[in-house]
């Protein structure tokens, strides 16, 4: 669930990833269908072509000037979409929870260096990894080791996971007995099950629900009102939506997916937000505004992420790629079934987030068709940067 960002070129199938900004060409589009300005907003045809060009159901993007001008954008082949509509972020929720960590850090409660044993004793035991070996740090920034327990989730799974609540000791469950990718610090690799160690963590020493701790130290201080992390059985929006859609690939027929439970998410996937929601966002996190210039530095110290796409970097919990004019997009991204998310901010100010109603995959045939899908999308994000 990176430029926007997270999980590789080869991972892409799997849910709760993200990707970096790659390259690739932006096809002129049929006009818009759907909320069309008297005068477009010059992203307008590339929203539309990924809707009538690409395949995808409909499409969001809100846009965000260095001098604070919002430009709110959708693109539909069907129903009306609502101009800045809740979207669930899916892996954009790393932010968040990398956020409430180093919220901890400087409040001398956590230190990034110490073994996650400190604060969560007996967690991480056997072939997946030990907590006693692993950092804080590691989980952060997908150095752990910890395999992905998204990866035991087989693409068949997503409609029976759709009413089924799990707890997050049952997500670390899944892999308690699949070998670790490498020793802790050896290299990156994506991984969800870092972050649910990173939420049991965060309420462990917080010692409030993962939900609140957004809610009081993020998204209220911060004036998000179209953000939340859903409480457990929650499968709503709590206000305007598009509808989700779903499919394995195009050889399928579309089903709705809007209401889902997002527990199996939890702390690597489970938020909802607005587009301009994320990009506020971003910028607050950039400008020093959730914790100290010192966490900052360190979440914007990165390591080579290599399995994501060309140029990008990963720190903790945020993602760096390259733009064409030298600039750096910071930021995230994130995919879960009926929804992916992509875009990020720069530090002059601007932002951008583009989300479409259903998976890359489910628009193609094949791995290399969502491949192209999901860089149709990531040329939205650079086209608004352009």
């Amino acid at each position: 669930m990176s430029s926007t960002l997270a999980p590789s070129r080869r991972s892409v199938l799997s849910a709760l990833g993200g990707a970096a900004l790659g390259a690739g060409a932006v096809a002129t589009a049929p006009p818009a269908q759907a909320h069309r300005r008297r005068r477009p907003h010059p992203l307008q045809e590339h929203l539309d072509h990924l809707v009538h060009g690409v395949g995808f159901p409909s499409a969001l993007a809100s846009v965000r000037d260095p001098d604070g001008r919002v430009h709110d954008l959708t693109a539909t082949s069907g129903a009306p979409v609502p101009l800045d509509g809740r979207v669930r972020v899916g892996s954009n929720t790393k932010t968040y929870v990398a956020a409430l960590v180093l919220q901890l850090v400087d409040e001398g409660l956590v230190v990034l260096d110490e073994p996650v044993e400190t604060h969560l004793p007996g967690l991480l035991r056997g072939p997946a990894g030990d907590g006693r070996d692993i950092t804080v740090r590691q989980v952060l920034q997908h150095t752990s080791g910890l395999p992905n327990y998204t990866s035991e989730f087989g693409t068949s799974d997503w409609s029976l996971l759709r009413e089924r609540y799990y707890d997050p000791r049952e997500l670390l469950d899944l892999v308690r007995d699949v070998p670790a990718t490498g020793a802790p610090g050896q290299a990156w690799l994506y991984s969800n099950t870092g972050y649910v160690v990173a939420g049991l963590l965060v309420q462990r020493v917080a010692r409030r629900p993962l939900a609140e701790l957004v809610r009081t130290r993020i998204t209220e201080p911060l004036g998000l009102r179209g953000t939340f992390f859903p409480q457990p059985g929650e499968q709503g929006f709590r206000g305007p939506h598009p509808v989700a859609f779903h499919r394995d690939s195009s050889a399928q027929p579309w089903r709705e997916l809007t209401l889902l439970d997002p527990s199996w998410g939890w702390a690597a996937g489970a938020v909802v937000a607005t587009p301009s929601d994320l990009n506020a966002f971003t910028l607050a996190l950039l400008r020093g505004e959730l914790f100290s210039a010192q966490q900052l530095e360190q979440a914007r110290t990165t390591v080579p992420a290599p399995d994501l796409w060309d140029g990008s970097r990963y720190g903790l919990g945020l993602s760096s790629s390259p733009l064409p004019d030298g600039r750096l997009l910071w930021g995230h991204g994130g995919d879960i079934p009926g929804f992916e998310t992509r875009g990020g901010a720069t530090d002059d100010g601007a932002a951008v987030t583009v989300a479409v109603t259903a998976l890359p995959t489910a628009t193609a045939a094949d791995e290399e068709g969502g491949l192209a899908a999901m860089g149709a999308v990531l040329d939205v994000v650079r086209a608004a940067f352009a």
